[in-house]
């Protein structure tokens, strides 16, 4: 029986020996090979039974000695339905989904564009499981394409249907779509990287006015604000986050809803704005937003309690919150080097005075408190600085310095910015690191993000990526579960606990 006259057969019976029987094609002459790659692709579907044998013959007619033969199966690839579809049949069986991803990475060797074609288009259109398994195989698997794989042509043609698919996305898929792009050799330039904080910046709807109590609409910005970090830099400016956080985020600090409860909404907030700061170009409203930021700076920087019969009232005495005007301080520090006149010409001089009776009486609060940290850090090594305890504490004398550096700077008269110090839950650079230690050894101040001469070099560090962690809502749900169902609520992969709990050390 001829293979035309099988496929009506098939047509017409839907016959599994028939499907078979055109599998049996790809052993036939050229002609027979012609038709089974046009046949298999196409009644793929139908049979998930024989979806392995399918996809191997598919494989063996792609490479095919007969040009002709191996470009019409390579032209039909696009048409071959298990570049979305064979995700949701092999669902139970680890090891056919290994097989068929496997087969998958070699058809897209063998034509890239036309199994792009076939995943995107499953992205768009496909079941939600189908839809989670392609999206998941391309940002896994797109990093370990060859390089002659990966050609321009291939990287623009995923960025444009990336693109498509960023109209509607939940928050896991957002941040997987970000990982694929990022990803992509074109998008290491500055106009790459440009082009992604552009794509953030839709996504973050930052044209739009802030609702503090909609937690999916906090749960979106941070999300958002934490996928863009990475791609800032001296070259690719922040100016449009860090002006949005400064009119809108800023005035409602206190009426934001946060998406987890675990979550401490206004410092997540504030850690954000400052490492964004450091990024920020020319603004156009500059200093009304250093003037917002000052005075955020003012609400978390206490005056000295009233003294009662010569001495402070113990009643009256303010908890310092030092994780707060830390950020806040830095953020104040690099948006202030933009307008170093600011503390002298654009504030009243009643404010001024305020202001620096504020900073006097925060910077005497925390020498007490770097010297109570040095000595219960002092002569610790290895093991001993591993305990919860001792990390608490080593994290809290990085902050406590680092607010201490930035003070000092703003009690220069003028004013000076030119102190660099690291922000507390960011790794030291090893050039910093070697200052830090050259100040020791000379007998002045630990700066910025020292602990204390004995402290090891080997201390476990989390890497300030780890704050891109997605968090959960309505807008997102757990990257690691994926669930595309209710598209619900899930739990927060948040590590950032020492800074948090530094002030059962430090009240």
């Amino acid at each position: 029986m001829s293979l035309i006259l099988l496929y009506f057969f098939f047509i017409v019976f839907q016959h599994k020996d028939a499907y078979q029987a055109i599998l049996d094609g790809v052993k036939g002459g050229p002609k027979e090979k012609r038709l089974a790659a046009q046949f298999i692709p196409k009644f793929f579907s139908s049979f998930p039974e024989l979806a392995d044998a399918a996809i191997n013959a598919q494989l063996d007619l792609c490479e095919d000695e007969d040009v002709s033969v191996s470009t019409s199966s390579s032209s039909s690839c696009q048409r071959f339905a298990c570049y979305g579809r064979f995700f949701s049949y092999l669902l139970d069986d680890s090891a056919e989904f290994n097989q068929v991803n496997t087969a998958l990475i070699s058809i897209f060797k063998i034509d890239a564009k036309g199994t792009l074609g076939g995943l995107f288009s499953q992205i768009l259109q496909g079941e939600d499981i189908v839809r989670e398994r392609a999206i998941k195989f391309l940002s896994t698997k797109l990093k370990m394409m060859p390089d002659d794989t990966m050609t321009k042509e291939v990287e623009d043609y995923i960025f444009i249907e990336t693109k498509k698919v960023l109209e509607d996305v939940t928050g896991e898929e957002f941040v997987l779509l970000m990982r694929i792009l990022s990803g992509l050799k074109s998008m290491q330039t500055v106009s790459g990287r440009q082009q992604l904080v552009e794509l953030v910046v839709e996504q973050a709807f930052l044209e739009q006015a802030l609702n503090p109590t909609d937690a999916d609409s906090v749960d979106r910005l941070l999300q958002c604000t934490r996928q863009a970090l990475p791609l800032f830099s001296k070259n690719v400016h922040s100016t449009r986050f860090v002006t949005y956080f400064c009119e809108f985020v800023l005035p409602n600090l206190s009426l934001l809803t946060s998406p987890v409860a675990e979550l401490d909404i206004q410092l997540e907030v504030l850690k954000l704005l400052a490492e964004m700061s450091p990024y920020c170009g020319d603004m156009d409203k500059l200093e009304v937003n250093l003037n917002m930021l000052f005075e955020k700076l003012l609400e978390f920087m206490p005056l000295p309690p009233e003294e009662e019969n010569g001495e402070n009232a113990a009643n009256e005495e303010p908890k310092l919150q030092f994780s707060y005007v830390e950020c806040l301080l830095f953020s104040f520090h690099q948006l202030g080097k933009k307008l170093p006149d600011f503390l002298i010409d654009k504030i009243s001089a009643e404010k001024l005075k305020d202001f620096k009776i504020r900073l006097q009486y925060f910077a005497r609060g925390l020498q007490v408190y770097i010297r109570q940290l040095r000595v219960a850090l002092q002569g610790k090594t290895g093991d001993a600085l591993k305990t919860e305890e001792n990390k608490i504490k080593v994290v809290a004398l990085k902050i406590t310095n680092n607010i201490n550096v930035l003070i000092k700077d703003l009690f220069h008269n003028p004013p000076s910015y030119k102190s660099t110090v690291t922000l507390s839950w960011k790794p030291v650079q090893k050039t910093e690191a070697a200052a830090i230690g050259q100040k020791r050894q000379s007998g002045e101040d630990i700066g910025a993000t020292a602990t204390t001469k004995k402290l090891p070099t080997n201390l476990p560090r989390r890497d300030a990526r780890q704050i891109y962690n997605p968090p959960s809502g309505k807008y997102s749900a757990s990257i690691g579960n994926f669930s595309y169902g209710d598209r619900g609520q899930t739990g927060w992969n948040n590590k950032r606990t020492i800074s948090n709990n530094m002030f059962m050390v430090l009240q």
